[in-house]
């Protein structure tokens, strides 16, 4: 106990050198950056060493505090989080509504390995271990979302957080069976809009209301479902309305010092219906969503308009003299008002299709069917007028079959195919119309020997993009596989490994990109020409799951060939030419947390982690997470919940080049809830202060990170009603 006290201490302390100035522009005396090894060596040191101090003698009692097993529906299997052979998070009820926030990337952000794209307060993307966009696939309930937001970050996710009953994330290309192009990850955001069982008192339900001060927000959501014989009805709806919100002290915005983030308002409204019929072998059920947003798109500039390309240089305005560097000599323009914040209005529909039939036929133990039509469309509006319009419909089906026990070997197989159609038209139509179109075939299976747990996965991906103004179609087609163990040499402890090779195929935008895209400050160039990129990953992990001290700490190396990002050839007065380019790169990191239970009632958390992402040939790869680290005291005592947390990040300056470097920062938060119950009817109100010192804070992971910095102070409060 000594030991892990004493190394939390180092660790703290090494946090509180590291803590960053606050400043308008940044003070001169910057905190030296979190080093990856030494934070390594702490995590590793510190669970390993207390692991094997908690062996417990012949004779010895043995500790009963367990963390709870959770059911991982992503998985295949429905695997319980002990057996996973990767890192799993998974946030469900009071831990759920904790991190809830307007946006999933911002719900998950503080998960280690998790950070967001933060554009603003409407648009916000998880990242996962430095990968996001196309290699971090967002399911709804297993089946993929077709919004726009894999296309660009200030495009919104179609998915709210207030109506989630439990979100799951798989971090690494550990969940194979959805595609080799999630080498990132997958999260998995489970609802309750298809029912799959009638309720036992005839209806059940829940509702929630909420506000904060940073964006002066108020949000409420509802869910309900009833049913009756063999028939299930679920109603839900949430809305959100909240006004720009508040950064930290001292920031300066166009020469003048504010407090507000002009255009980071956020509104939104989602409502679902849903019906099943419910049998004693399983379920089959449909439901119809609909989500409206309107939210501004911060640091939207209309000062590169008529912006081009001559070879591999920026071009802007009139041509006039050239100087040395080959940029034109005149005047940009860049600071000419342009009026009022773009405005995103998003519309999307959705049609889902869900089912199960448990021992459909002999030897095969159930069949799962997913499949949706997706209609998404939204309007970017410029001074009340609509500048861009982006559309994208598709379908999506999903169908596995899971086979009994064969000579000891569980598994099951499956097909997936999807559609997108994607146009954009307007000022902004920096990509043609495109039809996108794949088909994947899946297997999975799983072998148990003692204390062992072995799985393979083995999937093989087709796409044909297709560019429709040009004609141009391209076609790529890849196998990956995985193989994992996982070994519980001693009871709560679980040691686990997987290697994988995975292919992804090039994105349409990638292969087909050509124009100013405002919202990001980029003029981007795809190419027709891309590869496939293929990856293999090796993750080892060790997890601790019952006593007084629990953990999990993962270390991870990622070698991607043909590694596609977008390449910054030149800059102009912040505008960026990006190229779609290839290079074999290589993704290294750790993550973790380990807690000590130093009362019945009261814990400590230490966490962190760290991602390194290096191209071959020594260059760095563009806004790739700064290491950051973090100390939680939580307690419970009755009825009451409560914790606070000191989370530090570090200064990025691992950047690319014609990227900046960005400080760090540190945070103080708060959360405190108490439960009760009325007539049998269970009860929660919360509090949470976000930033409770007001730092200033950049998200280095930001396109938009100097006109958008983090919320400053924020207080939440909410209740929550279930019955």
């Amino acid at each position: 106990m000594i030991s892990i006290f004493h190394r939390t201490g180092l660790i703290a302390q090494h946090l509180a050198d590291v803590s960053s100035a606050r400043s308008t522009g940044w003070s001169q005396r910057q905190p030296q950056a979190l080093r990856p090894l030494p934070l390594a060596v702490a995590l590793l040191l510190t669970t390993w060493g207390q692991a094997q101090a908690q062996q417990a003698p012949a004779g010895a009692p043995v500790a009963t505090a367990a963390l709870s097993e959770v059911t991982v529906s992503a998985s295949g299997l429905q695997h319980g989080s002990s057996d996973m052979a990767t890192p799993v998070s998974v946030l469900e009820g009071d831990a759920l509504v904790r991190q809830r926030e307007a946006t999933l990337g911002e719900t998950l952000t503080s998960e280690p390995g998790i950070t967001s794209s933060h554009f603003g307060a409407g648009a916000s993307r998880p990242i996962i271990r430095g990968m996001d966009g196309p290699r971090v696939k967002v399911l709804s309930d297993g089946a993929e979302l077709h919004d726009a937001s894999t296309i660009s970050p200030d495009h919104a996710v179609a998915a709210e957080p207030l109506l989630a009953t439990q979100i799951e994330v798989l971090r690494g290309p550990s969940a194979l069976t959805y595609g080799g192009a999630a080498v990132g990850g997958v999260v998995n955001v489970l609802d309750g809009k298809v029912p799959t069982a009638v309720p036992d008192k005839g209806i059940e339900g829940s509702a929630e209301l909420r506000a904060n001060s940073g964006a002066r927000e108020g949000a409420g959501a509802f869910a309900l479902t009833g049913g009756a014989g063999n028939i299930a009805i679920h109603v839900e709806g949430a809305k959100r309305n909240a006004s720009d919100y508040r950064v930290g002290g001292g920031w300066l915005h166009e020469g003048h010092a504010e407090r507000k983030v002009p255009g980071s308002f956020n509104r939104t409204d989602s409502a679902s219906l849903g019906l099943s019929w419910v049998g004693s072998q399983g379920y089959l059920g449909v439901a119809y969503t609909r989500q409206n947003a309107e939210y501004g798109l911060p640091g939207h500039s209309h000062s590169f308009d008529g912006c081009h390309t001559h070879g591999a240089q920026l071009h802007c305005g009139t041509h006039g003299p050239q100087m040395e560097d080959g940029h034109d000599d005149h005047d940009h323009g860049h600071d000419e008002a342009h009026g009022a914040v773009p405005v995103v209005d998003l519309r999307s529909k959705r049609l889902d299709v869900r089912g199960e039939l448990r021992n459909p036929f002999t030897g095969f133990s159930a069949l799962r069917l997913r499949a949706g039509h997706t209609d998404y469309a939204h309007d970017e509006i410029e001074e009340g007028a609509v500048s861009t319009t982006f559309k994208n419909k598709a379908y999506d089906a999903r169908l596995e079959l899971q086979h009994e026990p064969v000579a000891g070997f569980k598994g099951l197989i499956g097909l997936q195919t999807s559609q997108r159609k994607f146009s954009a038209v307007g000022e902004e139509a920096y990509v043609q119309p495109t039809v996108t179109r794949k088909t994947g075939l899946f297997l999975l299976e799983e072998y148990r020997w003692g204390d062992w747990r072995f799985e393979g996965a083995l999937r093989h991906d087709r796409q044909t993009a297709e560019a429709q103004t040009s004609g141009i179609e391209r076609s790529h087609h890849g196998t990956s596989a995985s193989l994992g163990a996982v070994w519980k040499f001693q009871p709560g402890y679980a040691l686990g490994a997987s290697l994988t090779r995975a292919s992804r195929a090039p994105s349409a935008e990638e292969l087909y990109a050509r124009g100013l895209h405002m919202a990001t400050s980029t003029y981007e160039r795809g190419n027709a020409d891309l590869r496939a990129e293929v990856s293999q990953n090796i993750d080892l992990s060790l997890r601790k799951t019952s006593g007084d001290t629990t953990f999990g700490v993962s270390v991870f190396r990622n070698r991607i060939r043909n590694y596609i990002y977008g390449r910054t050839l030149d800059e102009l007065d912040g505008l960026q030419l990006l190229q779609y380019a290839q290079q074999d790169a290589t993704f290294t990191g750790i993550e973790g947390q380990v807690r000590q239970r130093l009362t019945r009632h009261i814990g400590l958390t230490l966490f962190g982690d760290v991602v390194r992402a290096r191209l071959a040939g020594g260059g760095l790869l563009p806004r790739i997470p700064a290491a950051r680290a973090g100390l939680r005291l939580d307690a419970n005592w009755n009825a009451w919940e409560g914790q606070v947390e000191w989370v530090q990040v570090a200064r990025q300056t691992r950047v690319a080049e014609f990227e900046g470097t960005t400080p760090g920062y540190g945070m103080l938060n708060l959360g405190i809830s108490y439960s009760g119950q009325v007539n049998a009817t269970p009860w929660q109100l919360y509090l949470k202060a976000h930033n409770l010192t007001d730092r200033l804070a950049y998200a280095h992971t930001s396109f938009i990170k100097n006109a958008a910095p983090l919320m400053g102070r924020n207080i939440t409060v909410g209740v929550r009603v279930a019955f």
